[in-house]
């Protein structure tokens, strides 16, 4: 019985050719063995699987090559090829850095790099998992790695990029490796398929794709655990059963139960795939999954970015007809909430049902808000609502002229109100039209009461003529200055009974600021009939603007002289400096009595502090 060897060691790449899914990087490292553009230094660098190591030791094994042909590929029959594949080459030299991470492993491998090499053209190392290295192991390689002997050539390789010294990544070229497609990796699966005889499907080699996030070594491990578990028959159910992965068809499924409305049905899919051992945040993030592919395969442009088999595009394609872009938009957003509170959540199984009831709603809610208005009678069903009509109660004592002035007034009213009201779109803003009867019965009127919005936005947008006339209106309610031709003369301490007089007016009002502000310094008088008068900063002067024109039209009318004005004076207001420690309140005295400090000298006396 011969040996098994798992797939990810027996179909490794041996050339460039047979590399998935990172084109650009082989199609670059030919690009310079063929020109003879080699680095002295390149580092590979991306997630784990992605061909990172594979492609340093094709690199390594094409560079001493013998005999390259024409494609830039490794001949695989010289001596240097061979001596490579058989793990004995003495020019290739491979360190793994996770368990020889020492500044002791970097001397050792500097001082085999002042060895030339016996055979070849150069000698390669490559180090594998480089970001492993010490602080200390990577200032010991700086200077080799930046002028190393022209027949040295590094290749690093990392998963961690952003662990390694700005220094060291200065001195390498840098390819970033991708994940590779999951179109990619179910064709590399089907070819191995095909070698080793195995029966497949083409669902179950995407859903192993898919699962393999990426790494194509995962994929080929989860291939082989497969392959053992159906004996030899990859099918879309035997990758399901064996990697516990969510089925598509309960998605479907329960997404046609969330499109009927029916929430038992949602229910008993979500309890279904509880018993079967998933877990909710990772069914809630399935679901959400599955509504972002059905609102892309609404537009048969963006029908490529699901990276799904050909059958389940299809199903994903038919049941995306069947439901609206703004019931997706609004799923998603429902899903996604649900997924940010899943961890916080006490009861985490009520939190993914509420969500499936609320799904389960969420089209008879679009459907209403889309629906137009309903009303009692058939024949009114496309109508726009009742005219607004003001109500009012006839009295004994009215006219025939006031209610004809009234009714006249109403219809002007109700002109402008349906005008606004014709614009409302909203099923939730139309009024509830009610009939009230008046006390004598004369004539029932019919009245509309605003009904409140989902929303709860229930006003509508002012209109920008209205907010101009209010504020033009309230321009005009400002007081003005009263103005006439008398200019009769007066003295000062006529001024100043007026003055008082307003004051005390004031102080009878409850405006104490303004009668502390009149009252503090008297008025003086100027030439032209101009009165100043003393502030002490800048709240008094607003206290006082706002006061001014009361006070000037109050003195114009009692002095009978419309000539007179008020401005203000800013003083500056020097407070006394308190006197607080003993020293500052002796020297205060001693500046009044300078005798005191002969008396304190004479008798020898000290400052109690």
């Amino acid at each position: 019985m011969d040996n098994f060897i798992v797939s990810a060691r027996k179909y490794r790449p041996l050339t460039f050719q047979t590399v998935v899914g990172q084109r650009h990087i082989t199609g670059t490292l030919k690009n310079a063995i063929t020109n003879n553009q080699l680095a002295q230094a390149f580092l590979f660098c991306g997630p784990r699987g992605v061909g990172k190591t594979t492609c340093a030791r094709i690199l390594a094994k094409t560079i001493n090559c013998r005999s390259l042909s024409p494609e830039a590929e490794a001949c695989g029959v010289c001596d240097s090829c061979v001596s490579f594949q058989n793990g004995n080459s003495f020019n290739i030299h491979e360190l793994d850095a996770a368990s020889n991470n020492s500044v002791d492993d970097i001397r050792s491998l500097i001082e085999q790099v002042r060895i030339p090499p016996q055979a070849g053209k150069y000698k390669i190392y490559i180090i594998d998992e480089v970001h492993m290295l010490s602080q200390a192991a990577f200032n010991a390689f700086l200077k080799t790695l930046e002028e190393p002997p022209s027949y040295a050539i590094f290749i690093l390789a990392t998963t961690e990029k952003h662990k390694i010294l700005p220094t060291i990544l200065s001195r390498c070229q840098i390819f970033d490796f991708n994940r590779i497609k999951v179109d990619d990796m179910a064709l590399h699966l089907q070819e191995i398929a095909i070698k080793e005889g195995v029966s497949y499907d083409q669902d179950g080699l995407h859903l192993i794709a898919q699962k393999a996030d990426g790494g194509l070594r995962d994929a080929l491990s989860m291939f082989d655990q497969i392959v053992s578990f159906s004996n030899k028959n990859v099918n879309y159910r035997a990758v399901i059963d064996n990697l516990n992965i969510l089925d598509y068809d309960y998605y479907f499924k329960l997404a046609d139960a969330i499109l009927d409305s029916d929430v038992p049905v949602s229910l008993l899919i979500f309890d279904e795939i509880l018993s079967h051992g998933f877990d909710g945040n990772h069914f809630i993030t399935g679901l959400a999954s599955h509504f972002r592919n059905l609102l892309v395969s609404k537009d048969a442009s963006t029908l490529t970015l699901l990276e799904v088999s050909e059958g389940i595009r299809q199903k994903y394609n038919i049941q995306s007809q069947a439901s609206s872009a703004s019931f997706l938009i609004s799923a998603l957003n429902i899903t996604n909430q649900c997924d940010l509170n899943y961890k916080m959540s006490k009861n985490q199984r009520l939190q993914v049902e509420l969500t499936l009831i609320k799904l389960c709603h969420l089209p008879s809610v679009l459907n209403l808000s889309t629906a137009p208005p309903a009303f009692s009678e058939p024949g009114e069903l496309k109508k726009k609502p009742e005219p607004i009509t003001k109500v009012s109660f006839p009295t004994k004592d009215s006219t025939i002229q006031n209610k004809q002035a009234e009714e006249s007034e109403s219809e002007t009213l109700v002109s402008e109100v349906n005008s606004v009201l014709s614009k409302e779109e909203d099923l939730y803003n139309l009024p509830e039209v009610r009939e009230v009867a008046p006390a004598n019965d004369e004539k029932k009127v019919k009245i509309s009461i605003p009904r409140a919005s989902l929303s709860g936005n229930t006003s509508l947008i002012p209109n920008l003529n209205d907010l101009e006339a209010n504020y033009s209106k309230k321009e005009e309610e400002k007081p003005e200055y009263l103005d006439g031709e008398s200019r009769m003369e007066f003295d000062w301490n006529t001024l100043l009974t007026f003055w008082n007089e307003y004051a005390e007016k004031l102080k009878h009002e409850g405006k104490l600021n303004i009668f502390t502000i009149m009252t503090s310094n008297p008025p003086t008088l100027l030439e032209n009939f101009v009165i100043e008068l003393i502030i002490e900063n800048r709240v008094q002067e607003e206290l006082l603007i706002n006061e001014k024109v009361d006070l000037l039209n109050f003195l114009r009318t009692k002095l009978k002289n419309f000539g007179i004005e008020l401005n203000t004076k800013h003083i500056e207001v020097t407070g006394k400096k308190r006197l607080y420690t003993s020293t500052e309140k002796y020297n205060h005295m001693v500046e009044k009595n300078p005798k005191l400090e002969e008396f304190r000298r004479r008798f020898n006396l000290d400052i109690d502090y």
